[in-house]
């Protein structure tokens, strides 16, 4: 078996796992190279972290790895979670409960998930793209399970479904969200519906853990120092 490092994480994967375009960007370190940047601006020491799109486990991983974290991690291509498990489990990381499916605002309902050959376009979404196949997942509510499980930091990743998500979700006790924006697939219309849904429930957008498409919204203002600019190569 080839095994990768990229962001300080092994990578026990073979080629075949994943398709090549993406093969490529983990050979190259250009894989989720923004998002392992900058989550360090998101999470903090002994945060309790609801993940959602864990993808193969890279910055769940990540996350992981910051002192006194706990991290609840969720994917909804039951292929793609066996390969985060591979991952989390070839790095030691005890501090992880993975699990394969969707969380969701209001009653638990039937979702059709649509999977593709690159695991990173794989969503919810028919029309983004041709798909190998569809899968029907039950969804658990995630008010819920944030009060349940005591969350203060939501990362996700979710190919466009956290428009809806963001939208209706209460998401009590969260004080940070980092996510990655997929204005390709909602425009600025869907931007600006996030950001006012946000900015309801009492969150900032946070220029201290947001670049790009990947951007941090808070609560907590805490104190906030001057970090030069580094060229843009993540």
């Amino acid at each position: 078996m080839v095994s990768l490092t990229i962001h300080g994480i092994k990578l026990p994967l073979l080629p075949g796992d994943v398709s090549p375009i993406i093969w490529q960007a983990l050979a190259n370190g250009s894989y989720e190279a923004k998002e392992a940047r900058w989550v360090h601006k998101a999470v903090k020491r002994k945060d309790r972290v609801l993940e959602l799109g864990t993808g193969i486990g890279v910055i769940t991983s990540v996350i992981a790895k910051i002192p006194g974290v706990q991290v609840w991690a969720f994917e909804a291509n039951p292929t793609t979670a066996a390969l985060a498990k591979r991952v989390i489990d070839a790095n030691g990381i005890g501090n992880v409960v993975l699990s394969q499916g969707i969380l969701a605002a209001g009653e638990p309902r039937s979702f059709r998930f649509y999977v593709r050959k690159d695991l990173w376009m794989s969503s919810m979404d028919p029309n983004q793209g041709p798909y190998e196949h569809e899968i029907s997942i039950s969804s658990t509510n995630i008010d819920e399970f944030l009060i349940s499980h005591n969350i203060n930091a939501l990362v996700m990743d979710i190919e466009g479904a956290e428009r809806d998500l963001l939208k209706q979700a209460a998401l009590p006790g969260v004080e940070r969200i980092f996510l990655e924006l997929h204005d390709h697939l909602y425009g600025l219309e869907g931007i600006l519906d996030i950001t006012q849904a946000l900015a309801a429930k009492g969150f900032a957008y946070d220029p201290r853990g947001s670049r790009g498409p990947c951007v941090l919204f808070s609560k907590d203002d805490g104190p906030r120092e001057y970090e030069a600019e580094a060229a843009d190569a993540a």
